[in-house]
């Protein structure tokens, strides 16, 4: 078993991502980085997927004798992984972690994002990839390019800001008669 890390080209530094959420969709990564890297299945032993309660996307936090299921998106630049940073916004840390490549269990460093507030009690259950594509997968890509687009302006919303405008503005339509 080997461990692959970031791999240095000139002047720049490329990065793994480990991605268990919204991300998993290539429309949305397509959205954000103007293209869709490789990936591979992989499995992020010792940690959970919640739901969050009021959002659509999930939060991970560590487990015992858990693991959570996504993708490595790999050949992440840094100007691309500083983009993923601020979509994933102040709610969240970036850690690095191992996780294991499913095709042949190959242990892989990369980074990936873990909830911020370890005892939030709007976190419960299991987030459903299939339930929120069926559901606010539309929504969330119009959230994330109003993101990119408000990310090119020199004084630009948070991530957590463009999001609420946009899934309030439907909660909003959701009641009227």
């Amino acid at each position: 078993m080997s461990v692959v890390t970031s791999v240095g080209i000139p002047n720049q530094c490329l990065h793994n991502v480990f991605v268990y959420g919204s991300l998993l969709a290539d429309d949305v990564v397509q959205v954000l980085l103007k293209r869709v890297p490789p990936s591979a299945p992989a499995t992020l032993p010792a940690h959970h997927r919640f739901s969050i309660k009021g959002r659509v996307y999930p939060a991970i936090l560590p487990v015992e004798d858990e693991k959570v299921t996504g993708r490595v998106l790999q050949g992440i630049s840094d100007l691309e992984l500083y983009i993923l940073d601020e979509f994933e916004d102040v709610e969240y840390e970036r850690s690095d972690v191992d996780v294991y490549l499913k095709d042949n269990s190959e242990k892989l460093q990369a980074h990936t994002y873990i909830w911020g507030n370890r005892c939030d009690p709007n976190l419960y259950g299991d987030w459903d990839f299939e339930e929120w594509k069926r559901v606010y997968m539309n929504d969330f890509i119009k959230m994330t390019e109003e993101f990119i687009k408000e990310l090119e302006l020199p004084e630009s919303k948070r991530r957590i800001q463009t999001y609420e405008s946009v899934f309030e503005q439907d909660n909003d339509k959701s009641h009227e008669p």
